[in-house]
């Protein structure tokens, strides 16, 4: 459930619209603000909607020729609209770390049914199959759980973003078709049963951390299989993206109080914190300017990408070992 189509078909009654109209009448709130917003995601709205109202609190909006005026706003990992909890979103140059930011691991709080099927593998379906699962016991569905740690493969639902023949997969699902899909490789580090709720429909609920990429919907589907009842995803919360966790989310009602007193930039966490993740270089002023002007550094020894600090702590560049050499892959100006 990481990956999924933006839901073309949300009303001006949703909440991100609602709270923010008099916002776009009289102007952004807070214009100055950059870095990386981690947001509560509630129930009911796409991870677009919540983009939008970012966006006409910063001043975000479309001009000529398909241009935006104002700092550009996006998310670091799409949740559906029925799924909830940590939405990462990127204000500003910060838009440039999103690759950095949605690659890290992440961890749910997922929900599954046991005996019924749906063709979206979640509640939104239709109903594939319905099977008397009342023999499933919890140890049953633990031992299932388990068999899933590590590295495994999933095929990507057609409710997916995936691209297939130059076309996501969720358009062609719209329309009825269904197309041969490509295992992919996702690791599950983690995953713990929180409770069972025996019947002819048991449920359960089950913490899963995991490699980005992976689709809860399909590992609860995969479960069931397993098991030979089928099952479907019945909920979902995000708990924890990386370094961000929902301790550190704030909802969007209070955001949007934060921009109505000013304070909206409280919330905003600096591109050098939200890069934590990430091993960390300082240079001194004259590294720093030459990095700044997209020149390399004598390799940092690090594997995968460096965040590159100025002499104040600002990040200023992305750079990765190449060879001898740290070359930028991203340079803030």
């Amino acid at each position: 459930m990481t990956a999924t189509p933006p839901d073309t078909s949300s009303s001006n009654t949703s909440p991100s619209n609602t709270a923010a109209s008099s916002t776009a009448d009289r102007g952004p709130l807070a214009p100055d603000v950059e870095g990386v917003l981690v947001v509560d995601k509630p129930l009911g709205v796409t991870s677009h909607d919540v983009v939008a109202k970012v966006r006409r609190i910063v001043g975000s909006k479309p001009g000529r020729r398909g241009k935006r005026k104002g700092p550009k706003v996006g998310h670091a990992g799409t949740l559906d609209p029925d799924a909830s909890g940590v939405l990462v979103v990127c204000i500003g140059r910060a838009t440039k770390l999103v690759p950095y930011l949605q690659a890290s691991q992440k961890t749910y709080d997922a929900r599954m049914r046991l005996g019924r099927t749906t063709d979206t593998l979640d509640n939104e379906g239709v109903e594939t199959s319905r099977t008397d699962a009342s023999h499933i016991t919890e140890e049953m569905v633990c031992e299932a759980l388990h068999a899933f740690v590590g590295d495994i493969e999933q095929i990507p639902p057609m409710v997916s973003a995936v691209k297939v023949d130059g076309e996501r997969l969720y358009e062609k699902a719209r329309r009825g078709e269904e197309v041969e899909r490509k295992p992919r490789p996702v690791t599950i580090h983690d995953i713990v049963m929180a409770d069972f709720d025996p019947g002819a429909q048991p449920s359960t609920s089950f913490l899963v951390t995991c490699t980005a990429g992976t689709y809860v919907r399909t590992l609860a589907a995969d479960v069931g299989e397993r098991l030979g009842v089928g099952a479907h995803l019945t909920g979902l919360r995000r708990l924890g993206s990386g370094r961000f966790s929902i301790e550190d989310a704030t909802s969007l009602e209070t955001l949007q109080a934060m921009a109505e007193d000013g304070t909206f930039g409280d919330a905003v966490m600096s591109m050098a914190d939200a890069m934590a993740d990430y091993p960390a270089v300082a240079l001194d002023a004259e590294q720093a300017a030459l990095v700044s002007n997209g020149r390399g550094i004598p390799a940092t020894g690090h594997d995968g990408p460096v965040s590159i600090l100025d002499p104040s702590g600002q990040l200023i560049a992305v750079m990765r070992d190449r060879g001898r050499l740290a070359r930028p892959e991203v340079v803030f100006n």
